[in-house]
């Protein structure tokens, strides 16, 4: 009895993170820690003015600073409700005003990515490409060439197969940007996300055209054998990516 008598007088005084630790030291310890009323001392550290009402806003005191009291971090995504199975996407690509790529890409192939490598790319992008991290690249089928010295854009559209709905991923954006160190052609256009998340914006879509190694890129022409598009300033995994297709602005 002494015992129970020390420690409902030291449980008041502890932290929040401490309390929860002496309620694994043993089942007495536990039973006792379990008591609200410690768990409402927490609270009224850090959040005096909740303790005003009569009771808490959550279940128990307990579970308000369990959910609360820290921030969380590397949350899970719940399953998405699209899936590349229902998705097809339709890439345009013109040299000024010709038209030099035009396909309609399963999601499915876009997911997949691209199993056999060409011959004749550069180690850089063998590497990149050769990386477990998610990617979606699909072939250029048939190949095509784009000329330097001329303004390359591209579209991209994406439907789904469930409810005939289609959305807007790049609106003739212009190649505006080559790496020639890495390969690749790089375009981006800003996502029309739904009116359903007002407060979500600047979040870009990039499409690469990924081109063969050449001795001399000055020659005027550039072989694409790949198209890969990413939304790396946000989505990194295929959950990401599909939630993020979510919420687009479907029509």
């Amino acid at each position: 009895m002494l015992c129970e008598e020390i420690l409902k007088n030291v449980f008041p005084l502890l932290e929040g993170e401490d309390l929860a630790a002496c309620m694994g030291v043993s089942k007495q310890w536990r039973d006792i820690a379990s008591d609200d009323f410690y768990w409402k001392c927490q609270c009224a550290k850090r959040w005096p003015s909740v303790c005003k009402r009569h009771k808490p806003p959550a279940e128990t005191y307990y579970k308000m600073y369990q959910m609360f009291s820290k921030r969380r971090v590397n949350r899970s995504l719940p399953p998405p409700r699209l899936s590349f199975e229902n998705l097809e996407f339709f890439i345009d690509i013109w040299s000024e005003d010709k038209l030099v790529f035009s396909g309609l890409i399963p999601g499915v192939a876009l997911d997949s990515g691209m199993k056999t490598l060409p011959s004749g790319i550069s180690n850089v992008l063998r590497t990149h490409l050769g990386r477990p991290d998610y990617k979606m690249v699909v072939p250029a089928e048939p190949r095509f060439t784009i000329p330097l010295n001329q303004s390359v854009s591209v579209s991209l559209l994406v439907a789904r197969n469930d409810s005939s709905k289609v959305a807007r991923i790049i609106n003739r954006s212009v190649f505006d940007y080559i790496d020639r160190s890495s390969y690749r052609a790089l375009a981006f256009e800003y996502l029309d996300l739904s009116p359903y998340y007002p407060f979500i914006s600047g979040i870009r879509a990039w499409i690469s055209l990924l081109f063969m190694d050449v001795e001399d890129m000055n020659d005027g022409l550039l072989d694409v054998f790949g198209i890969q598009l990413d939304f790396n300033d946000v989505a990194d995994t295929k959950d990401e990516v599909l939630w993020l297709l979510d919420m687009l602005d479907w029509k």
